[in-house]
């Protein structure tokens, strides 16, 4: 019980704070400075630019049309992760363009595509790993994914590249450059941001003790291992390898004490993007060895 309470309460807030970091990109440095951008704000920028009507508003209308496409579409679970961004974002947008001098943060427009850029890409992130989801055009890739069966990702990218296509009509060659320089940061941090704190170090070492490696890396390093046979390439012996994932604070220490065990032993380091699992994503389980186990028989 207390665990869902916690796991509501990050999702409560991470939705809110994304939206307030949208919002507040979007009013401070986007806006001000023409930048062109996709989604439903891309839609907007279009439609205020021919007619003289509040940009929050034109997106709330957006997001209200597409999210009945995507209810009536994609289900219940789309309404739940979808809703709250879908009109907390235009609110956050109203307000944040009322804030005297907002607009003059600064002049500088490649200064204004890098911040804007890098912090849609954290907005968005932050709403996506409490697992809610930012709606707007992102909807109308769901709902063609469902119809014609084509990826999600290819679909996002031809709404996109549409709606900034929209845009070109009435925008100056620099304001798409930094659009498009945007659109490419936004993406790199949002991908920084979906896998932080989730990346970890693959160790694969080959020794002949890794009877003595295996038994130090769980007791000394307090990592899980597993035990591979292997087969050497020029002799054909049959051997065993030591597979483990440790975190990246843990590396010097865990080849530090490979290399006093076996200077020879071969280790190949990997980065690995996400791991799940027993131990990490799951509780870990604790195993008692056998000598353990009589040791503590014997003190009985």
């Amino acid at each position: 019980m207390k665990k869902s309470w916690q796991k509501n309460l990050e999702t409560v807030l991470g939705v809110l704070l994304g939206n307030i970091l949208l919002a507040f990109t979007v009013a401070a440095f986007m806006v001000p400075h023409g930048i062109i951008m996709g989604g439903a704000t891309g839609i907007g920028l279009t439609i205020s630019h021919y007619l003289p009507i509040q940009l929050s508003l034109i997106i709330l209308v957006v997001n209200a049309c597409l999210f009945l496409l995507g209810a009536a579409t994609l289900g219940k679970k789309f309404v739940i992760t979808t809703i709250a961004s879908t009109f907390l974002y235009p609110a956050c947008l109203s307000v944040m363009q009322a804030i005297p001098g907002i607009t003059r943060l600064t002049d500088n427009i490649m200064l204004a595509t890098l911040y804007g850029g890098a912090l849609l890409g954290l907005g968005v992130g932050v709403i996506v790993r409490v697992g809610s989801s930012t709606g707007g055009t992102d909807i109308l890739a769901l709902v063609f994914n469902k119809w014609f069966h084509v990826s999600v990702a290819v679909l996002m990218y031809i709404v996109d590249f549409t709606v900034l296509g929209a845009q070109i009509l009435f925008s100056d060659t620099e304001q798409i450059m930094y659009g498009i320089l945007a659109l490419v940061m936004e993406t790199t941090i949002l991908n920084r941001v979906m896998l932080m704190g989730q990346s970890q170090i693959q160790l694969f070492v080959i020794s002949d003790k890794h009877e003595e490696i295996r038994e130090r890396m769980i007791k000394e390093q307090d990592v899980g291992v597993t035990m591979v046979h292997v087969e050497t390439g020029f002799g054909k012996e049959e051997q065993k390898a030591v597979l483990c994932i440790i975190p990246n604070r843990k590396l010097y220490a865990t080849n530090e004490m490979i290399h006093t065990i076996d200077e020879k032993a071969f280790i190949t380091t990997s980065q690995i993007n996400e791991v799940k699992g027993r131990g990490f994503t799951m509780e870990r389980v604790v195993y008692t060895s056998a000598e353990e186990i009589e040791a503590q028989n014997g003190d009985k």
